[in-house]
């Protein structure tokens, strides 16, 4: 891999110089708990009348709030030793935990050190000890301790849960909350977090199925809590302004982002032909187009062309009744994507998060769907993420029939799809599917850049077309007068369901475009879009800014309406191993201008959605009341009759 500006190679020397440094950490030191307390241990048997200690509380003022824990002995290599109870000897699992923690002490103290040399720190600490810090440096020389101490606890920890990832196993364990967090110095911060880790190994390993699935779990903890601290923490632009790349381990620091295996899943769906899926046009044509654009993606540059340019999906939602091929769209897509990356030679990741990942421990909801989408948004993958039946997956703010879990799903994909601290790279896209998309929470639904109706087959021929695929070739019976798959030519098919567009289908959304075209006339002037998309907000208060956005989202889709050549894909020299530039230069030249046309029919194909997802909404409500009703009229006549 070529190193990019902000790339910058950890040396191997750099790494194997902290060594004896690293292994000095974890055969011992002590330390005394400043935050957290010990985990209860199982208390040594004592003999009858023994009485026990109180613990010493000091009477001397000023020192009643002070810590009187006494310093403890960590000794992590003979903590992990005894991981297994009997055997004397050192198995394969634990010499891999021993090293990997050993190598992420390494890097995470190499790092400190490139860090320190580039925010002055380096300087400032042989002035302290020479006592030539002036006071004016005071507080700029603690800031920078405090950015050294974070900086170099989340490469330990990230550094720990990637290389002991391919050791995992099933066995999960919750270690809780990271507290002994200290950030006085780097340091005092990997000796309180070797500490709070020694201190769950000996009360959660049982095994060593657990010693691997409690290392990464803390890991994960200690990334969580840092990062958090990291956001009011000052003097870390020499951090999140540069990667470290370290070879040996294919492994990329970037910031405050966890790291993952560059890996790709190895996926036993059964994949569906383009030709395999009959109707949805528009929802094929897109799926197509998009398996082709995330292959643009550019890894050097962690950027996408299309991201940069307009016109990438990075969320969409799937809808149509059960049957109309859902499943089938979803195979479609993630089966050509596969068949890209497999050419090119890029690790491909398809994930699907379904009803199964809502967990009845409070918090762990929210960790599932957390960690589903950190795996589809590594950069170092082609990633494609599904949420089937979302609508029984994430629940509605406010809805008492959602469970606690369904709630916390929500919060983190409203966050991940379009939050504050979202950044769409153009390596990934999330597909949400459902049957029922009016029982999505509005808010969330919203977060969907494209809108995908699943109609199924609408006509004549789809229905011979469906007929002949799902019959096979097992048969004698004669196909008739019928081009067969003539009507799926996906360009003439595609443009048809455009064209349909042209005026709304919903009859609500009818009623206002009818309005606003008799009063201003044909809407062919940015105006006179703008006073249709007011009237539309009018007649339905959900139609916000956001809508806004993912129509113009979509009109850019629109304006790369091509399909990049097969050759591209086939033969990656042709595009996929160009530089990035090159790349950008020749989808650059396939663009085609934007139309008055485009923009009406992906006002009206959004706003259609809404307004249908609006009045099944609304319908399911008011049967739910009427229905609450009679129910009440009718147990109100019983329990007269009762009494009378």
């Amino acid at each position: 891999m070529s190193l990019t500006s902000d790339l910058m190679e950890l040396r191997e020397e750099d790494i194997r110089k902290h060594y004896d440094a690293a292994v000095g950490m974890l055969d011992g030191f002590d330390h005394t708990p400043r935050i957290a307390k010990g985990r209860e241990m199982a208390a040594p048997e004592r003999s009858s009348g023994l009485a026990t200690r109180r613990r010493f509380r000091s009477t001397t003022p000023g020192l009643v709030t002070r810590s009187t824990a006494r310093p403890e002995g960590v000794h992590l290599i003979n903590r992990i030793e005894a991981a297994d109870g009997e055997d004397p000897l050192v198995s394969p699992v634990q010499a891999n935990v021993m090293s990997g923690l050993r190598r992420a002490l390494a890097i995470a103290l190499a790092v400190g050190e490139n860090v320190s040399e580039a925010s002055g720190l380096d300087d400032m600490k042989r002035d302290n000890l020479a006592g030539a810090l002036g006071a004016d440096r005071k507080a700029a020389f603690s800031e920078l301790l405090t950015a050294e101490a974070l900086v170099v606890a989340h490469v330990f920890a990230n550094a720990t849960a990637f290389l002991l990832a391919p050791y995992l196993g099933e066995v999960s364990v919750e270690v809780g909350e990271v507290e002994e967090v200290l950030t006085d110095n780097a340091q005092l911060a990997l000796h309180g977090l070797l500490w709070e880790l020694d201190q769950d190994i000996a009360a959660l390993v049982t095994d060593e199925a657990r010693l691997v699935a409690c290392v990464c779990a803390f890991a994960e903890q200690v990334m969580e809590k840092v990062t958090l601290r990291a956001q009011n923490a000052g003097g870390l632009g020499a951090f999140e302004g540069a990667s470290w790349r370290v070879e040996a381990d294919d492994l990329t620091l970037n910031g405050f982002t966890p790291a993952r295996a560059g890996k790709g899943s190895t996926l036993t769906m059964s994949f569906k032909k383009p030709n395999e899926v009959v109707g949805n046009h528009i929802a094929k044509y897109q799926a197509m187009k998009l398996a082709k654009m995330l292959m643009a993606f550019d890894f050097d540059r962690r950027l996408n062309p299309f991201a940069e340019m307009g016109g990438f999906i990075f969320t969409f939602m799937g809808d149509g009744a059960p049957g109309t091929g859902k499943t089938t769209l979803i195979q479609m897509m993630a089966g050509l994507i596969n068949d890209y990356c497999g050419a090119a030679g890029y690790p491909f990741r398809y994930q699907n998060f379904g009803i199964d990942n809502i967990d009845s421990y409070q918090g762990k909801s929210g960790q599932n769907a957390k960690a589903f989408v950190q795996n589809v948004l590594d950069p170092q993958v082609i990633g494609f993420g599904t949420i089937d039946d979302i609508d029984q997956i994430a629940g509605k703010r406010g809805d008492r029939q959602s469970s606690a879990g369904q709630q916390e799903v929500t919060a983190v994909f409203m966050e991940a799809f379009a939050g504050a601290n979202t950044v769409v790279r153009g390596n990934c896209t999330f597909g949400m599917f459902s049957n029922y998309p009016e029982n999505v929470d509005d808010a969330l639904r919203q977060r969907a850049g494209a809108r995908f109706l699943v109609d199924g087959p609408q006509t004549r021929e789809d229905y011979i077309d469906i007929l002949a695929l799902l019959m096979g070739k097992n048969h004698d019976i004669p196909l008739g007068s019928h081009d067969l798959f003539e009507a799926q030519a996906i360009q003439k098919a595609v443009a048809k369901s455009f064209e349909a567009h042209g005026r709304p289908q919903e009859v609500g959304l009818m009623n206002v475009f009818d309005r606003v075209s008799g009063e201003v006339g044909e809407l062919d002037t940015i105006a006179k879009l703008g006073a249709y998309l007011k009237g539309i907000q009018e007649a339905d208060p959900r139609f916000t800014g956001r809508a806004i956005k993912n129509i113009t989202d979509a009109v850019k889709v629109r304006a790369m309406d091509f399909e990049l050549p097969d050759e591209w894909m086939e033969n990656p020299e042709l595009f996929l191993f160009q530089p990035y530039e090159r790349k950008k230069d020749m989808i650059g030249a396939l663009r085609v201008p934007i139309t008055v046309e485009m923009v009406v029919q992906e006002i009206n194909r959004y706003a259609d959605s809404e307004f249908r997802y609006a009045d099944k909404s609304d319908e399911v409500a008011i049967e739910n009341m009427v229905r609450d009703y009679e129910r009440q009229e009718e147990a109100k006549r019983r329990y007269l009759e009762g009494k009378s």
